[in-house]
């Protein structure tokens, strides 16, 4: 539990000082072990991060600052969440959005507002920072295979999950503090799939692994 607090700590204090702009997309050295055993394949997951830098990228040629957006793609789905000053922006990002190639879906989940503080920005990192800890700490599925996202006190939760992966996740999310709310965006996949689809973690040995959670 020490372990989980202090990482969640750091995550907090290193969250980036974005405000009133489109956040950029994060990516370090952790991202191509995590890949390993993400159930999206590969080539999913390298649409998903083109994606989120053509957005990106659209966002700050269109609005620069003016407009505070995160755009997070996962099985080419995109969630945007962050604060726009009108519905007219806000109808308009989400159009753009849906017009780049490979996008399935989109979630508009962007609030009408001033763009929030840099504290407020840091506690949504130190939720999600709890929130991830928690799921190693529960050891009901591998952590990584449910993103989150956090929004002024409301998590998003994102992943290929069985129903008891989603349901495990959706209560560790909502009982943990500071969470007002709990977005469940997971697309649940029968416990067979979700088998075929896991690959053994880095270093063991090529064994194939059974789901973590199965109905």
């Amino acid at each position: 539990m020490k372990r989980t607090l202090i990482a969640a700590l750091l995550a907090a204090l290193l969250a980036p000082a974005l405000s009133g702009c489109v956040a950029a997309v994060a990516t370090g050295a952790t991202a191509g072990a995590l890949a390993v055993i993400d159930r999206r394949s590969f080539g999913t997951q390298t649409d998903d991060e083109g994606i989120e830098w053509k957005i990106l990228g659209n966002l700050m040629n269109k609005y620069g600052d003016k407009v505070h957006v995160n755009q997070t793609s996962y099985n080419r789905k995109v969630l945007l969440t962050g604060e726009v000053p009108d519905e007219q922006t806000k109808g308009e990002i989400e159009r753009l959005v849906r017009g780049i190639a490979g996008v399935q879906d989109v979630w508009n989940e962007l609030q009408v507002g001033p763009a929030r503080s840099f504290q407020d920005r840091s506690n949504d990192a130190f939720i999600t920072s709890k929130v991830k800890g928690r799921f190693v700490d529960g050891g009901k599925f591998r952590a990584n295979l449910v993103k989150v996202v956090t929004e002024a006190g409301t998590v998003h939760l994102l992943g290929l999950v069985t129903r008891a992966e989603a349901d495990a996740a959706i209560e560790i999310a909502r009982t943990t503090s500071g969470v007002k709310k709990v977005v469940n965006l997971m697309e649940v996949i029968p416990p067979e799939k979700a088998k075929s689809l896991d690959v053994p973690p880095p270093g063991s040995g090529g064994t194939q692994q059974p789901a973590p959670v199965q109905n």
